[in-house]
């Protein structure tokens, strides 16, 4: 499975960043093959000052060696070697109207000291984070989700809908980081699904991202927007800043496996604000977007 789940995700790296150039039609994504000292490596591609994505990433890694005690806690599990592979993505686009999208797909292997496999999931979802909210791009998001969800299984969407709008919640300001999408974790065989039919769901929405986010992309690239704009979008990406360094399990799992830093930090933006005690003038666009971020939304039946 292993094997099978890092050749889908150097696959779906090609057609993602290949799909971005095109639509950004300037920028190209720089590749960078790295190794782990400890065991592994991977293959980042960075794209910067585009026409359309000012920042982002699309990055695949598969690492091995032995799990650090402190993650052994966080597991609840003895003292084990892991394997661990996946794609992360964060696109962090440059018009104030297009929002920036989130992602990732994973798998996870744990071993006995005989070498023996002692536990495997997978992981993932994906999720958006506008800074001008448009009803109709969050409807078209949760609806290709719910579409890539009901083909397996039509509990998932709204069961991984409410588990990505708990974890991307940033406690310490008491609202959500976006509006939300899919996130689902620690998915290992049971009764209903094998890890055959978790790879087959967790590739299903691996391979419906583009159809969720490009024609949002595509729709809001060229509309005009003002340096408040621009400004609000800065202030915004302060709070996914935020997120990503107090509160992502990511984030914390890689620099605590001696991860790579460059890898680990590329989801942050290159231009950000924080304003002391910041708030949206009452009544405007941005003051909707806050109140939505304030209690997570239905937005597909």
């Amino acid at each position: 499975m292993k094997d099978k789940f890092y050749q889908y995700i150097q696959k779906l790296q090609d057609t993602i960043t290949s799909k971005l150039e095109e639509v950004d039609g300037a920028a190209k994504f720089q590749e960078d093959l790295w190794e782990r000292p400890e065991g592994g490596g991977g293959r980042t591609r960075v794209i910067e000052n585009g026409a359309v994505f000012e920042k982002g990433g699309v990055n695949i890694s598969a690492v091995h060696g032995h799990l650090p005690e402190t993650m052994q806690k966080a597991f609840n599990v003895g003292d084990v070697d892991f394997f661990a592979c996946g794609l992360s993505l964060v696109i962090h686009p440059k018009n104030p109207m297009v929002p920036t999208v989130h992602a990732n797909w994973r798998y996870f292997e744990m071993y006995d000291k005989e070498g023996n496999k002692v536990g495997s999931w997978f992981g993932g979802g994906q999720d958006l984070t506008p800074y001008y909210l448009f009803d109709e791009d969050a409807i078209h998001f949760h609806q290709v989700c719910k579409t890539a969800c009901d083909k397996h299984n039509p509990e998932f969407y709204p069961k991984y809908k409410k588990v990505c709008d708990e974890y991307f919640w940033n406690a310490h300001r008491n609202e959500a980081r976006g509006i939300g999408g899919l996130f689902f974790d620690h998915l290992i065989e049971n009764d209903e699904m094998s890890m055959e039919d978790w790879y087959n769901f967790v590739t299903e929405v691996g391979n419906s991202f583009l159809e969720s986010y490009v024609p949002i992309v595509e729709k809001r690239k060229d509309l005009p927007f003002t340096e408040a704009n621009r400004t609000w979008q800065e202030i915004r990406r302060g709070r996914y800043v935020e997120f990503n360094l107090v509160h992502d399990k990511g984030t914390i799992f890689g620099l605590k496996t001696n991860g790579r830093i460059e890898s680990i930090l590329m989801s942050l933006p290159p231009h950000v604000q924080w304003v002391y005690d910041h708030q949206p003038e009452a009544g405007s666009i941005e003051e909707k977007l806050i109140k939505v971020l304030a209690q997570p939304k239905k937005w597909v039946d």
